[in-house]
C-alpha cells in the first residue's frame, strides 16, 4: 500500500466512523477467514460493521475525533465493530466472543465516552433500540385496548344475554 492509498484508507475509515454511536475495539488472534466472514455477516444483519484494521492507520483515523481515546487500545491484531445503534455492535461482538475464544473485547467508545470490556458486556445485555421501541409501543397501547374492552363489554354482555334467552326458549 503506497502513501496515497493509506491516506485514502484513513479518510475512508474516518468517514465510516464519523457519527457512529458505538465503536468497539476487539483483539482477534487466530480467527480464520470463515469465522471473520461469519462475524461480518452477523454484524451486517444487525446494522453494524466490522473491519480488521492496521493499528497505525486506525490511530490516524481516530486522531482528533470524539473516539480518539480508543487509540491507546490499538495493540495486536485489532478490529473495530461500529454501529449507529448504541447496542448492536456490542451485542454481536460479545455474543461472538462467548462462542469463540479467539476474539476478545478490549474497549469501546459510546458517544465519546470510553468503556472498558466489562461495560461493553453490560451494554450488550441491554435490549436493542428496536426492542425498547416495541416495548414502549406495547405499554402505550395496553391502556387504550383496556379502555376499548371496558367500553365494549356492556354491549357484549347484553348480546350474550340475548343469545342465552333465545337458545333457552
Amino acid at each position: 500500500m503506497d502513501r496515497n492509498e493509506k491516506q485514502e484508507f484513513v479518510s475512508s475509515l474516518r468517514n465510516s466512523l464519523e457519527g457512529k454511536k458505538l465503536v468497539v475495539v476487539t483483539q482477534q488472534a487466530g480467527l480464520t477467514v470463515a469465522e471473520v466472514t461469519s462475524l461480518r455477516a452477523k454484524m451486517r444483519e444487525a446494522g453494524a460493521n466490522y473491519k480488521v484494521i492496521k493499528n497505525t492507520l486506525a490511530r490516524l483515523a481516530v486522531q482528533d475525533t470524539p473516539i480518539a481515546p480508543l487509540g491507546d487500545h490499538f495493540k495486536g491484531a485489532v478490529a473495530l465493530a461500529f454501529s449507529d445503534d448504541p447496542i448492536a455492535a456490542a451485542k454481536i461482538a460479545v455474543e461472538f466472543a462467548k462462542t469463540n475464544k479467539k476474539i476478545q473485547i478490549v474497549a469501546a467508545c459510546l458517544d465519546g465516552k470510553l468503556l472498558d470490556a466489562a461495560s461493553v458486556d453490560a451494554l450488550a445485555k441491554l435490549p436493542s433500540l428496536n426492542e425498547l421501541r416495541a416495548t414502549l409501543i406495547g405499554l402505550l397501547q395496553a391502556p387504550l385496548s383496556k379502555i376499548a374492552r371496558t367500553v365494549i363489554e356492556p354491549a357484549a354482555q347484553l348480546a350474550r344475554l340475548a343469545a342465552a334467552y333465545s337458545t333457552k326458549e
